[in-house]
């Protein structure tokens, strides 16, 4: 039996709310109005950024959708959204900081992306002392891509640290668990979605992210906030077990973000 269980016995929500200030900075959200499939005006990034205030983050990392069949984002138009959204964050008072990169999907343009090093990336990664930073992405829900290894090798001997979004959400991997196992022994950093906790996307997804978390795989945690609805998931999920033991392992690097 875990310590958790131990504590908290075998439900998985507990009475005490986990403090998401200790994590000072979410990873992973969509808050640059009109650019994706996320917040749609600007009134509508500010009402959630204020929500994110008031849950206790200082910073988010917004990360727009990067992808060649929908949401054709650069640099540029990424970085003129970010500085629209801080000037209306600063008019309004908001006290949170925003930065930006993006959430690449894994296509044959990104592996283009990584040849002309065009990516938007954040922190700074630790694999060596000339890192391009961390680097999100993403793969299709439907079928593992063969080529994810070699998109993985090409990352890293260009200097990024790949970071795989919602690993929990990918549905092909539930029952062959060595995979994510395999990604991690090959330097990729696992970027947990903090409502899955919740079993808002399956019960499956919910089981998964609860085993990456009592096997210490998980290194960032992420809203995915893409409207309010995943807020007043947030303010829900603060009662789950495993965000607790999450929280208190050690493994998450969001607070060094």
């Amino acid at each position: 039996m875990s310590f958790f269980s131990k504590i908290f016995g075998s439900s998985t929500r507990v009475n005490i709310p986990a403090d998401l200030s200790r994590l000072k900075c979410d990873l992973h959200s969509h808050f640059i109005p009109g650019i994706d499939d996320g917040a749609k005006t600007m009134e509508d990034a500010v009402a959630m950024l204020r929500e994110f205030s008031s849950l206790g983050y200082k910073k988010v990392i917004t990360t727009p959708h990067v992808m060649s069949d929908a949401y054709r984002n650069t640099p540029e138009i990424i970085l003129a959204g970010l500085s629209g959204l801080r000037a209306a964050l600063k008019a309004e008072g908001i006290p949170i900081e925003v930065d930006a990169a993006a959430e690449y999907y894994m296509d044959y343009d990104f592996e283009k992306l990584i040849e002309e090093k065009r990516l938007l990336t954040f922190g700074k990664s630790s694999l060596d002392s000339a890192s391009g930073g961390y680097v999100l992405f993403e793969l299709a829900f439907i079928n593992p891509p063969d080529s994810l290894m070699n998109v993985v090798f090409k990352l890293i001997t260009n200097g990024y640290r790949p970071v795989l979004a919602h690993p929990e959400r990918y549905s092909f991997w539930h029952h062959n668990f060595k995979k994510y196992e395999e990604l991690v022994e090959k330097g990729v950093l696992l970027q947990l979605n903090i409502n899955s906790l919740t079993g808002h996307y399956s019960p499956q997804v919910k089981r998964v992210a609860e085993q990456m978390i009592e096997q210490d795989m998980i290194s960032f945690l992420g809203s995915d906030c893409h409207h309010t609805g995943h807020i007043e998931l947030m303010k829900n999920v603060v009662y789950e077990k495993s965000l607790h033991k999450l929280i208190e392992s050690g493994t998450l690097l969001n607070s060094k973000l």
